[in-house]
């Protein structure tokens, strides 16, 4: 299995966006925009000096044509800023400088056919277009603001079969992740599944639940979510409370997920057989999706059509195989029979339900059969810098 590799860090520069300038109509766009997104930018009207001197182009401390107060310098320049948002009417004054990333041309004429041109020109790595780019700006500012790094490696579980252990690996997948020090997020995407917060003893602990998020729409902030979520043996956990809901809206899905992405780290997501909406915009965000399957014929034979339907939308799916029924079928025959990659072969772990039934989480115990898989998968997954030690 190949690493994905360490979250990234922090963007640099404070947070605050670089807007460059002159068009009144603009400026007042990119202004309600960055406050939708809880950003305060620098505004200047030309690409202003690192000196940290106050210079700006010439236009550092003036009054803008739209009323808007243009932010001094403040050590700010073309370089250190996280994301610079260049007007239309700016690029030609823009050309020359310094290519780096973060680079976005922004404009309000949806006919011109000249834009590209001028994109390329001054090293843009996007035009966006307002109206119609308005969500995909404020995305990439919010993004800014937050700090986004790499996004989480975000990794599925689902189970072939019915009784396969799917919630258990899923558990201990994200136990054994935030015991070696990664951020976690554990997300129940099952509502039929009785709840993983009960699974790790803590059903009556304060935080959100599903039924707080159903409703919502386009960008939920990752900061916001996370603190928000109860914490359970040093991970967070978005699970379903004891009422009668039981759908999660595909938009509400979409924007939870981005959200606990966002910030790095590890999203262990306990997924559903079936692949409703919701699901399937579950699975087209993940990077990884093990199928627990128990080695024996009948569950082989579900487990072909759980695996038909997921690899339709997700981008990578492997099977875990749990145990060996007498007479049933070793790892490599199961993954030949299914046709998809084996990711390992989870033996049985005696004792293990009765332990959970008294309060331990499947995983708590370090040295396991369930816990010397899951630590070994996140080398791998993660590479030995930023897995478990050996």
């Amino acid at each position: 299995m190949r690493p994905w590799g360490a979250p990234g860090g922090a963007t640099p520069g404070g947070g605050r966006p670089l807007i460059i300038t002159e068009d009144p109509l603009l400026l007042d766009d990119l202004l309600r925009l960055c406050a939708a997104a809880g950003a305060e930018p620098h505004v200047h009207h030309a690409v202003p000096e690192q000196s940290g001197g106050g210079s700006d182009g010439g236009a550092g401390r003036g009054e803008s044509g739209s009323g808007a107060a243009l932010a001094p310098d403040g050590g700010i320049g073309w370089e250190s800023a996280p994301l610079v948002l260049v007007g239309d009417d700016a690029a030609r004054r823009v050309r020359g400088a310094p290519r780096r990333a973060g680079v976005l041309l922004v404009g309000r004429d949806l006919d011109d056919p000249l834009v590209w041109q001028r994109a390329v020109e001054i090293g843009a790595e996007e035009v966006l277009r307002l109206p119609d780019a308005e969500n995909r700006l404020v995305d990439r500012i919010a993004d800014v603001v937050e700090g986004a790094g790499k996004p989480a490696l975000a990794v599925g579980v689902i189970g072939g079969s019915g009784g396969a252990g799917a919630s258990t690996l899923a558990c201990a997948l994200a136990l054994r992740a935030a015991r070696a020090g990664q951020r976690t997020i554990l997300i129940d995407g099952d509502p039929l599944g009785g709840g993983m917060d009960v699974l790790l003893g803590g059903e009556s602990a304060e935080g959100l639940r599903w039924p707080d998020f159903a409703g919502s729409r386009g960008r939920v902030g990752a900061g916001a979510l996370e603190e928000s979520l109860p914490e359970l043996h040093a991970l967070r956990v978005l699970s379903w409370d004891r009422g009668d809901r039981v759908v999660v809206p595909p938009a509400a899905m979409r924007s939870v997920l981005s959200a606990a992405r966002r910030r790095g780290g590890v999203v262990v997501v306990d997924l559903p057989r079936r692949v409703d909406e919701a699901v399937a915009e579950a699975l087209a965000q993940l990077d990884l999706v093990l199928m627990v399957v128990p080695g024996e014929l009948r569950a082989v034979a579900a487990a072909g059509r759980v695996a038909a339907g997921v690899r339709m939308v997700a981008r990578d799916v492997r099977v875990v195989v749990r145990g060996r029924c007498p007479g049933g079928l070793d790892a490599e025959a199961v993954a030949g029979l299914l046709g998809v990659p084996l990711a390992g072969e989870v033996p049985v772990e005696v004792g293990l339900p009765g332990r959970v039934a008294e309060g331990e989480p499947p995983g708590g115990q370090g040295r396991g059969a369930l816990a010397r898989f899951c630590d070994g998968f996140w080398r791998r997954a993660l590479g030995p810098a930023q897995g478990v030690a050996a």
